[in-house]
């Protein structure tokens, strides 16, 4: 497998696709899923290519996962959140469908089950809202 530099999440670094942005450095960058499986699920890639976690550079990976933790401890924090879910899949096996490295951040609440990842889009402007939770917390 070789990096594609027209996958989704590349095309939404370059300013291509838009995106409710919640976080950015140099080596990071922070959005809201399109299709979240719970309130405040985000996703946390870094800015260098690579396909998943087996074929990223160390160093990047170093400071994303950083970055992976300072969104989870919002989360917690921007909707209180009972707890919260990181995953990361590698290669099409482990369900990996974008083929740029990324972090799923979901906030989880006892009683609430995931939802289905089936290609729903959510509502905009809930996006936005609940991007804005996540600012207040990750801009100070």
């Amino acid at each position: 497998m070789s990096y594609d530099p027209d996958n989704i999440f590349a095309k939404i670094l370059k300013g291509e696709i838009p995106c409710h942005k919640i976080y950015e450095d140099e080596n990071s960058f922070a959005f809201m899923d399109v299709m979240p499986q719970g309130e405040g699920h985000a996703l946390v890639i870094p800015k260098l290519p690579s396909e998943n976690l087996l074929t990223a550079d160390a160093d990047s990976l170093s400071e994303l996962i950083k970055v992976v933790q300072k969104v989870a401890q919002a989360a917690l924090e921007a909707f209180q959140a009972d707890g919260v879910l990181v995953q990361q899949f590698n290669n099409p096996a482990a369900g990996q469908t974008v083929f740029h490295t990324h972090f799923h951040v979901v906030p989880r609440f006892e009683g609430v089950a995931l939802q289905p990842h089936n290609g729903d889009m959510a509502d905009g402007e809930l996006l936005a809202s609940n991007a804005a939770k996540y600012r207040a917390l990750l801009e100070t």
